[in-house]
């Protein structure tokens, strides 16, 4: 019997979750290995599907506007403090919004030095600036060089799909300004500080004129994404029709193409991940695969969060009540949310458990399993689409390993 099964009622994790048993029984935390800070509380584009000021929870509007240079110092304090006491190798630092350009480079500049200087002797920082593109200037471009700063963007596609949601205040598309941010950036003198584009996915779009447009800023690497959504407020196009699997053949149309294109194809996460999972290895994504998370959020004014994605759930689904001025980061360790989170298999509903894809699906990502009567004790509310693709993808592997074997005899 898994921790799911042992309490009928009640919401998944918060009320159910017995984590003072799961310690004594010898299940131990997973220390975080990746923080994305909240430098800025505020955007300069009104995104249509944005899960901070668009989605359930408004505490953004209670948030300072930039983080403060003493909260920002005791964020880097409270970072040093978790690699000395779990000495990992490395420790992944995204700065992040709202639009974390607004913070101005003084404060970003200040954050990485900080960090750095404080972890222990055999710990090293990647920091990653999540934009999207607008406020990227030469003084941002120096930062980075400066301070090994990387910069990650977000592109949904062409004008046309882009436009349509990621608007500025003033209803203006985005997308010129992010194209000539992107041509920048792919510029030989600064490709190297370039991260790679994130892309939440439009199923009114076409696919491969999408996933075309992407690569014609020849990216180092894609992350595409589904819309945040949940069983309570479903994501565009997902209807309750299991046969109706519009973001499966979606994402396995651009996997056909990014699969069978000849030479080294662009890094996409998710792609690599579900490959891996199927020949029996691990994913590279919290996304798919069901790894344990071992990320943290930290908000504007120092709050410790779950993850700033629960806020598509309901008010308050991200918080946990700690902060970074009284409480270290082994605090956040034993909050339901974060011990549900890296129990793998046994924090999966039933169906998942069961589920001839599951162990490469791994119940899909955490937000998307939400529904307001128990929790996130449920499949994916993409559970149809992520078994059409994982299902495809295993065919296309299963007839090219075939192939190969054949041409080897």
């Amino acid at each position: 019997m898994t921790p799911a099964d042992r309490a009928p009622h009640g919401r998944w994790p918060d009320d159910l979750l017995d984590v003072a048993a799961l310690r004594a029984a010898g299940t131990r935390p997973l220390p975080f290995r990746e923080f994305v800070v909240k430098v800025h509380s505020r955007c300069n584009l009104a995104c249509t599907y944005c899960y901070v000021y668009e989605a359930e929870d408004q505490h953004w509007r209670a948030q300072p506007h930039t983080m403060s240079p003493d909260t920002a110092a005791q964020v880097c304090h409270r970072i040093a403090e978790h690699a000395a006491q779990h000495r990992p190798e490395s420790v992944r630092v995204i700065l992040h919004g709202g639009e974390p350009l607004l913070a101005g480079t003084g404060l970003l500049r200040a954050i990485a030095r900080t960090l750095r200087a404080g972890l222990p002797a055999g710990t090293t920082a990647e920091v990653v600036v999540q934009t999207n593109g607008l406020l990227l200037d030469d003084a941002v471009l120096r930062l980075c060089h400066e301070e090994d700063v990387k910069i990650a963007v977000s592109l949904d596609g062409t004008a046309r799909t882009h436009d349509r949601a990621r608007r500025d205040r003033a209803g203006r598309g985005s997308h010129a300004r992010v194209a000539a941010a992107l041509r920048r950036l792919a510029a030989p003198e600064h490709r190297d500080v370039w991260a790679g584009l994130l892309c939440t996915v439009d199923v009114t779009a076409d696919p491969l004129v999408t996933y075309e447009h992407l690569l014609s800023y020849d990216p180092p690497a894609l992350r595409l994404l589904l819309p945040l959504g949940n069983w309570t407020a479903r994501p565009p196009g997902r209807t309750a029709d299991p046969a109706h699997t519009p973001y499966g053949q979606w994402l396995a149309t651009v996997f056909d193409r990014w699969y069978g294109t000849p030479g080294p194809p662009v890094r996409i996460a998710f792609f690599e991940s579900v490959l891996d999972l199927l020949l029996g290895g691990v994913t590279r994504t919290e996304t798919i695969g069901g790894a344990p998370c071992q990320l943290a959020v930290v908000d504007t004014d120092g709050a410790l969060t779950l993850s700033d994605q629960l806020k598509s759930a309901y008010e308050g689904a991200d918080r946990s009540g700690l902060d970074v001025h009284r409480h270290p980061f082994d605090a956040l360790l034993d909050h339901p949310g974060v011990v549900a989170r890296q129990l793998d298999a046994r924090a999966l509903a039933p169906p998942c458990r069961a589920c001839p894809v599951g162990a490469v699906c791994g119940g899909g990502h955490y937000p998307h399993r939400y529904r307001a009567d128990n929790g996130y004790l449920n499949p994916s509310v993409y559970c149809p689409d992520l078994m059409a693709l994982i299902r495809h993808v295993a065919d296309v592997l299963r007839a090219d390993l075939a192939r190969a074997a054949g041409a080897r005899r």
